[in-house]
């Protein structure tokens, strides 16, 4: 009894005493689970806002990619800009000049007197300064336009008519070097002994340029019209007849097979299986045919003299106008995106995709 007294009176009773470490745990938990939930819900909300973005940034880049026009539209806009700037020219300043200078100026024609009496530079001489501006190139632009069917002399005709003879040329050679090439390629394509014993002379004649050509054809045929006709023709013929021909050799065997089974005529295989099972590839050859062709029109008409957008180009040099010649490059350019587009349309009649 008195050692249990002793252990009662060393021994403390915590059974009446407050607890008080179970409200700070528990106080400590729920701050712990309150910042964990505020930490879900930022996390939530940044991912949705990320999403979002994402959303937003991916309709964007869509928007971007799905009008292209609207950057080329900036980059056009950029460029005429920085080269109305760049050829901006300050008017010109007297202050400092003497009278002496002033008069040798006007004698030399680098500058005009108005009726007042004061001086500006002379637009006539400026023509032969460096770049011309690109408002000097669209009033120029806008003079041609307006006299586009005019025809001022022999040598003086409008733009019109000179894009009319220079397509007319492009044509004439192209349609021509086309038909041969094609019936050629054919020929070579459906007997690989004579396509290994030509195409070595094909893979020479190829690369040369076709204005090497003009003294030789100028010669023999003694008319510049006819030789630029087949300065075109001597550009557009090779291309065209080596992938004919490789073409026609690569084709399926078993088109051929099955024509011989049907027991098609030579005509009927050849408008029925050769040329459409070929079409892709004859399609390549005539495009780079096609380019090859308007490129060369267009210098052999500045070298022969003959009326045409090349000769344009000269005629303008030769008369030191650098808007002019500017303006028969664009000419060349807008005349030649005419023709590709008109050209792609018609290659996708007779392409296609195995």
């Amino acid at each position: 009894m008195e050692m249990e007294s002793i252990n009662r009176t060393m021994v403390p009773d915590v059974s009446g005493a407050p607890q008080a470490t179970v409200p700070s745990r528990l106080s400590f938990q729920g701050l712990v689970e309150k910042c964990s939930s505020s930490i879900r819900q930022w996390a939530t909300g940044w991912r949705g806002n990320r999403e979002a973005h994402a959303v937003r940034g991916g309709g964007m880049a869509a928007r971007s990619q799905g009008n292209p026009w609207y950057i080329a539209g900036f980059v056009l806009v950029v460029f005429l800009l920085s080269w109305h700037f760049f050829t901006l020219r300050s008017s010109f300043d007297q202050r400092g000049l003497t009278e002496e200078q002033l008069q040798m100026m006007e004698f030399n024609g680098d500058i005009m007197r108005a009726a007042d009496g004061s001086y500006a530079w002379n637009p006539e001489k400026e023509k032969v300064k460096g770049i011309p501006g690109p408002l000097a190139v669209f009033e120029k632009a806008r003079e041609e336009l307006s006299e586009a069917f005019v025809k001022k002399g022999t040598n003086d005709h409008g733009i019109a008519y000179l894009v009319l003879y220079t397509v007319s040329r492009f044509a004439g050679g192209f349609l021509a070097a086309s038909i041969i090439a094609i019936m050629l390629g054919v020929i070579l394509g459906l007997n690989k002994v004579l396509f290994r014993a030509a195409n070595p002379f094909i893979q020479i004649m190829k690369p040369i340029s076709p204005l090497a050509w003009m003294p030789l054809l100028l010669y023999t045929v003694k008319d510049p019209k006819w030789t630029a006709v087949l300065v075109v023709f001597m550009a557009a013929i090779w291309p065209t007849l080596a992938t004919t021909a490789f073409g026609v050799s690569s084709l399926r065997k078993e088109y051929l097979h099955v024509a011989a089974i049907v027991q098609l005529s030579w005509f009927e295989r050849l408008f029925k299986v050769i040329l459409p099972g070929a079409a892709p590839t004859i399609v390549n050859g005539l495009r780079i045919s096609f380019g090859s062709a308007l490129v060369a029109v267009v210098p052999a008409e500045m070298l022969l003299g003959e009326l045409g957008v090349g000769y344009l180009s000269w005629i303008e040099w030769n008369n030191l106008d650098i808007a002019g010649v500017i303006f028969a490059i664009l000419v060349v350019g807008v005349v030649g995106v005419i023709l590709d587009a008109g050209f792609n349309k018609l290659a996708g009649f007779v392409t296609y995709q195995e």
